[in-house]
């Protein structure tokens, strides 16, 4: 989980589904989306063009995509939080490569859990 001024006593709850078992939903708050860009080293992409030639996984990648990933959950979070929500369900993520950046983007609703 991401830390932030936004972070409450308890853990937000960020799922795919569309409820959370043992938990009923009281309000909704509308759809959040958190979104992040992170540019492409032009060394990290040599490297790991050549790892693909050879085989096996671009380790380069995977820690950016990651990073990405993270980065988008968090800004979910806080937007979550600044609607009033205690919990995301039904959250999807997205990846695109647009002009050597990559974005990854999440989107759910906003819901109040008791």
């Amino acid at each position: 989980m991401t830390e932030g001024p936004w972070r409450k006593t308890r853990p937000m709850i960020v799922t795919t589904t569309p409820t959370v078992e043992g938990r009923r939903i009281t309000a909704y708050h509308g759809v959040v989306v958190g979104e992040a860009i992170i540019g492409a080293n032009v060394f990290r992409d040599i490297f790991a063009g050549i790892t693909d030639i050879i085989g096996g996984r671009s380790g380069a990648y995977e820690v950016s995509l990651g990073e990405a990933r993270i980065a988008a959950l968090a800004e979910l979070e806080q937007r979550a939080a600044e609607a009033g929500g205690n919990a995301v369900v039904g959250v999807d993520l997205d990846y695109e490569v647009i002009n050597n950046m990559l974005m990854v983007s999440a989107s759910g609703t906003a819901v109040t859990l008791d």
